[in-house]
């Protein structure tokens, strides 16, 4: 069973992807997804639950870090 999660900034067009550990094991599946995301104009960001559970300031940092280039 997947569980994805994403937030949207339609606006900026950005997606933010946050994998838990099935992710490790459907690597492909999230590369195509992305792709194809991207293809739509969208920049994806993709994070490890845990790093937005234990690195959250840079996790933040880097989406900051896009929004302000969009």
């Amino acid at each position: 069973m997947s569980s994805d999660r994403a937030i949207a900034c339609l606006e900026k067009k950005l997606i933010v992807e946050l994998d838990g550990g099935q992710h490790a094991e459907q690597v492909a599946r999230d590369t195509e997804r992305s792709a194809w995301l991207e293809r739509q104009g969208f920049r994806v960001l993709r994070f490890w639950n845990h790093q937005v559970l234990n690195e959250t300031d840079a996790v933040r940092e880097a989406i900051r870090e896009v929004l302000s280039r969009r």
